[in-house]
């Protein structure tokens, strides 16, 4: 049986796209059951981040029947009903673990290097392990994933400069306001991105950080931690007369700001300039909020244009990468192969 991934990211599909994908945390353990229940895995793990929605599986079936049926799979518990083209990729191995290691390294990622992606694949394994959906082949390729990830961080310069979706999201507000000194600060959802790009604009010298969150406590906890404020969630609407800049990064499955609750609010604002980036998968604010007077709304796509230029400043440490990968891939197959018999010349197992 081989390793096998499908799925999408930032380079085949769209933010419009990729949140029709996207999977809940808490249901993730019962679709895995579904999945192995269904016959085309015995061991699996979806990963469903901002940037990529993938499943790692261990397959009985040869490749040209596990790709449609995985296909299928998400397709069909999505109720995506649009044509797909190349939206979906489908690697078998040894590219399948070679993506794996790439993802852990954050060689996949928007921004080159970055280690929020590491956080995040451990989690989604601990979570099919905690289930018993991950068995020894998955065990094997994802505690190598995370060696190799170490290995990279501490062997090349892949994380020189700024290197996380909110640092990246940080250079944006500098952009449009040159300064964050004179800034006040909205943080709405306090998980982990939005820790980090409260932290981040902090050290750029904004002014005050207001956070907002489901859990109350989460955000006096956090509030407290950057010296800043925390508001109840059904309250952040009242801040926005003295607020410049608000990162939003929730888990809510459908918008939390639309053009008909924002315009009121604006009037109130006198003129000055919001700028709003949503860097939550689904999309926490309408799109249409963009074509109201004096704001700026930017999506985690919109992100790219930034990354992109530290991809063009790490291309020669990308090769670095690129070989350790290869050699521990086939490290990793090499001790996989059971015998082959004497004159059998047929691989040990996966399918093309």
């Amino acid at each position: 049986m081989s390793v096998v991934v499908i799925g999408l990211s930032h380079h085949t599909a769209p933010v419009t796209v990729r949140e029709r994908f996207a999977f809940d945390e808490a249901r993730i353990p019962a679709i895995l059951q579904s999945l192995r229940d269904s016959g085309i895995a015995s061991e699996a793990v979806i990963l469903s981040t901002c940037n990529r929605v993938e499943l790692y599986a261990v397959t009985p079936l040869e490749t040209r029947h596990a790709f449609p049926a995985l296909r299928e799979f998400l397709v069909k518990y999505h109720d995506y009903r649009e044509p797909l083209t190349d939206e979906l990729y489908s690697l078998a191995e040894p590219h399948s673990l070679e993506h794996l290691f790439k993802v852990a390294c954050g060689l996949d990622s928007m921004v080159l290097g970055e280690t929020e992606i590491l956080g995040q694949l451990k989690r989604a394994y601990e979570l099919s392990l905690q289930h018993r959906h991950s068995g020894s082949r998955l065990n094997k390729a994802f505690q190598k994933a995370f060696n190799v990830a170490k290995h990279v961080r501490t062997e090349t310069n892949i994380q020189r400069g700024s290197i996380s979706v909110g640092s990246v999201a940080v250079e944006l507000a500098e952009k449009i306001f040159n300064s964050l000194a004179d800034r006040q600060v909205m943080v709405i959802g306090a998980g982990d991105t939005s820790e980090k790009t409260a932290r981040a604009l902090l050290s750029r010298g904004a002014h005050s950080i207001i956070v907002s969150n489901r859990s109350h406590d989460r955000a006096v906890q956090l509030a407290l931690e950057l010296n800043g404020r925390a508001v109840h969630f059904d309250e952040w609407a009242a801040e926005f007369p003295k607020i410049d800049i608000v990162i939003s990064s929730t888990s809510a499955p459908h918008y939390l700001l639309d053009r008909v609750k924002l315009a009121p609010l604006l009037k109130l604002r006198k003129s000055r300039p919001l700028l709003l980036i949503d860097i939550a998968v689904p999309r926490d604010i309408e799109p249409e909020v963009n074509y109201l007077e004096n704001v700026y709304l930017y999506n985690i796509d919109d992100l790219q244009a930034i990354a992109d230029d530290y991809l063009k400043q790490r291309k020669d440490e990308i090769i670095r990468c690129e070989t350790i990968i290869r050699e521990r891939v086939r490290a990793l197959l090499a001790g996989a192969r059971p015998p082959v018999p004497p004159g059998d010349t047929r691989p040990a197992f996966g399918h093309e």
